[in-house]
């Protein structure tokens, strides 16, 4: 929309332009005036000041001088509706928020592409602000921008079931896609789609139907996650092992600030890529976070890693830990 705009300007530039050029010519070839006389001729006759002619015209030099103003009185109409709804755009805030979204995902990598901006598009996106994650929001319903657009969201109008959509979202250097659209039919071609643009993406999506999360994996999803079944299972949890769940609801994060458990790669706590243990490491007396889960090269996860477990380049640790200790921790490995 914005670069269609500005090239519309240099049409028109172009076209006041050319006729000048043709102006002058015409003044000059029929008239025999000078060269200042004939741009002074064309830039009154296009402008209709009308101011007289330097000398009289012939037959010939009228019959060009209606042609120039003709012309010229539609290119400059056409010009100045052009400059104008330039000038008017740049001070619409829809059209500005529009450049704003724009300019920062052609200026991020790295970012997660949130599709629908639902109940969960919207439970993302506060986790992705909380962590002060990159995010583009991708909706299609022009009353749900207009409700939560604001400077810390930035939505783009469109179809994700287009290619076009996606691209234009940065798909390409994109490094995860948050799929959560109420239709499973929807999320799986979204899904197939962002897979075929992005092999590396990692895909999140939601499933309603339990025909549908196998449908969805196939297509390319990493994870498709089913909110009924997970909610209704929480509900159930409560009765079943009510403590428990209170207890793993408490370590729920909400913002950085009130961290309880981690996520940490190799590479974040070590810079010289040299293999250690977790009882070289010494987490537990240098933090007080303990370790409480590995994930292997592989992928293999262990719960509760012995001492002797071997941390590889390319593995992470999750830590358990209160928010200062947490924070300490951060610190004592310059995370």
């Amino acid at each position: 929309m914005y670069n269609w705009g500005r090239s519309k300007i240099y049409i028109a530039l172009i076209l006041m332009i050319t006729v000048i050029v043709i102006g002058v010519l015409g003044f000059r070839f029929f008239s025999d005036y000078s060269w200042v006389d004939a741009l002074y001729m064309t830039v009154i006759t296009m402008s209709t000041v009308g101011f007289g002619e330097v000398q009289p015209l012939d037959d010939n030099a009228k019959l060009f001088t209606v042609f120039l103003i003709t012309i010229s009185v539609t290119i400059f109409a056409y010009a100045v509706s052009v400059i104008t709804e330039y000038i008017v755009s740049k001070s619409d805030p829809k059209r500005v928020q529009y450049r704003k979204t724009q300019k920062m995902i052609h200026q991020i990598e790295n970012h997660t592409i949130i599709i629908g901006y639902g109940r969960n598009g919207r439970q993302a996106a506060i986790k992705l602000l909380a962590y002060d994650k990159p995010f583009v929001i991708v909706e299609k319903e022009d009353e749900v921008i207009e409700k939560y657009q604001n400077e810390k969201l930035f939505f783009l109008k469109g179809n994700a079931t287009e290619d076009e959509v996606l691209i234009e979202a940065g798909i390409r250097n994109a490094s995860c896609l948050i799929c959560t659209l109420p239709e499973d039919a929807d999320n799986l071609f979204i899904v197939l789609s962002s897979r075929q643009i992005n092999k590396d993406l990692k895909i999140i999506s939601r499933a309603s139907q339990d025909t549908s999360y196998k449908k969805i994996r196939l297509a390319g999803a990493d994870n498709v996650i089913m909110p009924d079944r997970i909610g209704g299972d929480h509900m159930a949890s409560l009765v079943v092992v009510p403590d428990l769940i209170e207890f793993l609801d408490n370590l729920s994060i909400v913002g950085k600030r009130s961290i309880n458990i981690e996520e940490i790669s190799f590479e974040d706590m070590f810079e010289d890529q040299k293999e250690r243990t977790i009882l070289n490491i010494n987490m537990r007396s240098r933090t007080g976070c303990t370790i409480i889960g590995y994930k292997s090269p592989d992928g293999e996860y262990v719960v509760n890693p012995e001492a002797n477990t071997v941390l590889k380049p390319g593995s992470k640790i999750v830590v358990l830990g209160r928010p200062e200790q947490i924070n300490l921790l951060n610190k004592e490995f310059g995370i």
